[in-house]
């Protein structure tokens, strides 16, 4: 049945809520298009038609109706894995059963609910996780006491800026600027063990992987405007991390290249890369406020990308890892969501995507960066720009993998 006079206007203001916070949690916006045509379908409505863009979205219940168009900025920021978590249950309990204004007043909830753990826990999962990040780049001992303490720091900074989201634009370039020239001012004059592993394990969860993963995805899905508009955006903040180091060089005498990164490998043992992605997964557990029961499935997700980015680094080298790395972990993510317990597959790529980024560019070429080689950056910067895209394409191919083995399952 058509909904009609209040029920329509209901339905839309449904749709507008859920598809501005699934832009908020950071969603393709092809796939929050077809989820909201299957919501307006569960409720009556099976010829609307949705449009997402960076900033509104444009909904009409029926061809040739009067649009509906809603900004989202008020719901734009990013949400936590567990807000993520919840609003997929809202978008699997839409239906009958689920009254279009009480599924809006959930949403509304979700946004705004407080984080599962205290703001300690919160930081002490940040420093784990920078941990994790280190010990997966193989650092001395010193490497690793340096990296958690800036993850203490960062983390404490991260807490700040979620308080006055006006510094939130530059707390990407404060923080380079500041872990950058802390390094420098340990290493130079030998008082800290400390190279270039420890400044870039705080630094990553800055990085934009899954938004330039997401620009790759919309833009092979055809939408132009928001997959650029998302390219910009992840750009711009790798730029702001390279304009943070790059100011601290300017400011703090760089030490020697050879001793920021001429670091034994596997010093501290061959098990640390493997015990760091564990560690990576309890930090973003904490530190994301992760949903309950779901900490074994982001660690499952997490040595599967851990060890299809290890095979290939063997075989292929780091720039290509990153990619065999996505393309094992996304049919496992999208297995995992599938099991009554599992998260969305969203959640779960967020860690893997941290996971995946450092491991694809390991220290390649930052020596050249540090020693002020024009064209070395230059080519360090498209580097990294690769790497990632390397990641969004095993993304893009995982997925057919996943569709042809779910297939395969339900066949027998």
């Amino acid at each position: 049945m058509r909904p009609s006079g209040d029920d329509e206007r209901r339905l839309l203001e449904f749709l507008l809520f859920l598809g501005s916070a699934l832009t908020a949690a950071g969603e393709a916006v092809n796939q929050i298009e077809d989820h909201l045509r299957a919501v307006a379908a569960a409720y009556g409505a099976p010829d609307a038609r949705v449009s997402v863009l960076p900033t509104y979205l444009v909904v009409a219940l029926e061809p040739g109706r009067a649009a509906t168009i809603e900004p989202t900025r008020q719901l734009r920021g990013g949400l936590r894995l567990d807000q993520t978590a919840a609003l997929y249950g809202v978008l699997r309990a839409a239906g009958p059963d689920l009254p279009p204004d009480q599924g809006s007043h959930r949403v509304l909830q979700i946004v705004e609910q407080q984080p599962r753990f205290g703001r300690r826990l919160t930081v002490a999962g940040h420093a784990l996780l920078t941990a994790g990040i280190c010990l997966v780049l193989q650092p001395t001992w010193g490497d690793l006491v340096l990296a958690t303490l800036f993850g203490l720091f960062v983390g404490v900074l991260k807490q700040l800026g979620a308080r006055w989201r006006s510094i939130q634009l530059i707390l990407p370039v404060a923080v380079a600027f500041l872990v950058a020239s802390i390094t420098f001012l340990l290493a130079g004059p030998g008082w800290a063990d400390a190279d270039l592993r420890a400044m870039i394990a705080p630094l990553v969860t800055f990085l934009p992987g899954a938004a330039l993963t997401m620009a790759v995805v919309e833009l092979s899905a055809g939408e132009m405007i928001t997959g650029a508009s998302r390219l910009v955006s992840g750009g711009l903040q790798l730029m702001l991390l390279a304009f943070g180091i790059t100011a601290a060089t300017e400011v703090v005498h760089v030490p020697a290249a050879e001793k920021l990164i001429d670091a034994p490998q596997n010093l501290i043992g061959w098990w640390a890369p493997w015990l760091g992605v564990l560690v990576l997964g309890v930090g973003t557990y904490l530190f994301h406020s992760a949903p309950k029961h779901s900490l074994p499935w982001l660690l499952l997700v997490l040595i599967a990308a851990w060890l299809g980015q290890y095979l290939g680094s063997q075989v292929f080298g780091g720039y290509l890892s990153g990619f065999f790395g996505a393309l094992a972990m996304t049919p496992v993510a999208y297995f995992v969501e599938r099991r009554p317990t599992g998260p969305p597959a969203l959640v779960s790529f967020l860690p893997a995507f941290w996971l995946l980024v450092p491991g694809a560019l390991g220290l390649i070429g930052v020596t050249e960066y540090l020693d002020q080689n024009a064209i070395a950056a230059a080519e360090d910067l498209i580097a990294t720009i690769w790497s990632m895209i390397a990641i969004a394409l095993g993304v893009l191919c995982g997925y057919p993998i996943y569709r042809s083995l779910a297939r395969l399952i339900a066949g027998k």
